[in-house]
């Protein structure tokens, strides 16, 4: 080989050498190359959660959000019922949150931005119509002209609306009286109404306090759904989050499952609620009670809600649930 060929070769393999560090350089740059960044998480999250809502409690005990999401920060608010933290959700004030079936029917009729975004298995052992022991109502028909205590726009409210048609009975031939339900307890056991519409854990409270007398669960009535709600931009912004959360729910159920005694002395630390009453209330739900998108079932089961509250004039219009429920690209469905 002579000396200028040999010169040549040797050039050749500096020049490509030179550039293959330039060329990964450019292609690093390049957006098609670029590995996925990390889902982008939110600044906070605002969770509002209820008593009976058993896997937020054990997650906010156990600060597991907080190490899950570490760069945002987890902010915890408490409500009486599903109607109240809907309206601080679509208000602005929350991001996420647990109700029952009946508030985001009447949330989606007054137009509040918010969608479904997960729900739990049925637990329709978990809510009661309720009677004094000596009462003379006896059937769901001796309602008639009756006295009978609920949060409006509640999961409670649906169980009645069920139980009035069932009795052959219209909504007009009872007497709603809404309360929340620390009231509604203290009007029922002063005799002021003749009937209650609850449920757990305020159910299984009364149920081992003062010993009313069951008319009907919710079997046979009402599913008594539970619903994870969030305000359509925070599920718009961050699916990754909200995917998360569903996950995490999950995993708080299992370990409810598996460390029933520790959880429900958690919950009752908590709560200020009688340990027998929690473990109560933990029995009449479902196990396990994982936590995913709704199905086409449910969401059939929720339309049904939506529908007899039109049907009634308990809302101003007719509302479409799939319309407000969430899909994102990939994830499991919630049981019917």
């Amino acid at each position: 080989m002579s000396i200028s060929l040999f010169r040549r070769r040797s050039l050749q393999k500096i020049r490509r050498a030179m550039a293959l560090p330039l060329l990964a350089a450019l292609l690093s740059a390049s957006p098609l190359s670029q590995a996925q960044p990390a889902a982008r998480e939110p600044e906070q999250i605002r969770i509002g959660f209820q008593k009976s809502a058993v896997n937020l409690v054990v997650l906010k005990q156990r600060s597991t959000l907080e190490q899950r999401f570490k760069n945002s920060k987890i902010v915890w608010l408490e409500f009486p019922a599903g109607p109240q933290l809907l309206e601080a959700l679509s208000a602005g004030s929350l991001d996420f949150g647990l109700t029952g079936d009946g508030p985001p029917v009447f949330a989606q009729a007054a137009n509040k931005d918010l969608l479904y975004v997960g729900a739990e298995p049925p637990k329709p052992e978990s809510s009661a119509l309720l009677v004094q022991p000596a009462s003379d109502i006896r059937t769901l028909a001796d309602l008639k002209g009756k006295r009978i205590a609920l949060q409006k726009g509640s999961s409670a409210q649906f169980l009645l609306v069920r139980a009035v048609k069932k009795a052959g009975l219209a909504w007009t031939d009872i007497q709603p009286v809404y309360l929340a339900p620390a009231d509604a307890r203290a009007a029922f056991e002063r005799g002021s109404v003749d009937a209650w519409a609850i449920w757990d854990p305020y159910y299984g409270a009364a149920e081992l306090s003062f010993k009313p007398r069951v008319l009907s669960t919710g079997s046979g009535l009402s599913n008594n759904n539970s619903f994870y709600l969030a305000a359509r931009g925070f599920a718009e912004n961050y699916p990754g989050t909200v995917l998360n959360l569903l996950d995490e729910l999950t995993k708080a159920d299992r370990y409810v499952q598996q460390n029933r005694k520790e959880v429900a002395q958690l919950i009752a630390d908590v709560s200020g609620l009688n340990l027998a009453t929690v473990h109560l209330f933990l029995s009449r739900r479902p196990n396990p009670s994982p936590t995913a998108v709704l199905s086409p079932a449910l969401v059939a089961d929720q339309q049904r809600v939506a529908d007899s509250f039109k049907e009634l004039g308990l809302i101003p219009r007719a509302v479409k649930v799939a319309d407000i429920v969430w899909h994102p690209k990939s994830a499991p469905l919630a049981q019917q």
